[in-house]
């Protein structure tokens, strides 16, 4: 391939990962999932946006946000959020409960999931920590899962 050709290959690449498509939709292809404030412009590589939080964000309308869906049903609890209250300190304990409530309710984060095998998806939050919050713990939790599923599909095609 020239050198010509590398470079329009690339840029071809470049644009697809802009667009929050990575390497054209191929099985086992790597999308993103990134936790963003709700507050936050919009931007093209955010793939679907997700709202996340069982409480609507304060001072916005709902017809200021571009949000393909909001899904409180996957936000912690009433109890654990209230439990929690953003507190550092409880962070790893916030983790351990919030996951157990996740593994608990497949039903609310498998269509995230779905989504994150197919484009980037953006999990928006209102809280101001950009580090202790639900859309932080979901990401781990959900990319776990994808990382778990992608290391079971590529061994299968292995076996084959």
């Amino acid at each position: 391939m020239s050198f010509s050709g590398m470079n329009i290959a690339l840029t071809a690449v470049m644009a697809l990962r802009r667009n929050g498509k990575n390497e054209a939709n191929r099985p086992g292809s790597r999308f993103v999932i990134k936790a963003k404030r709700v507050y936050e412009k919009p931007t093209a590589s955010d793939g679907s946006r997700l709202l996340i939080d069982r409480v609507w964000p304060r001072g916005l309308k709902k017809s200021d946000l571009a949000l393909d869906g909001w899904l409180k049903e996957v936000a912690p609890s009433d109890r654990l959020r209230k439990w929690f209250g953003h507190d550092p300190r409880k962070w790893k304990e916030f983790r351990r409960r919030y996951f157990a409530e996740l593994r608990a309710k497949t039903e609310t984060w498998a269509p995230i999931l779905k989504k994150a095998r197919e484009s980037n998806v953006a999990l928006l939050y209102g809280a101001r920590d950009v580090e202790h919050n639900n859309a932080a713990a979901l990401k781990d939790f959900l990319s776990a899962r994808l990382k778990t599923r992608r290391a079971v599909d590529s061994s299968k095609i292995r076996t084959a």
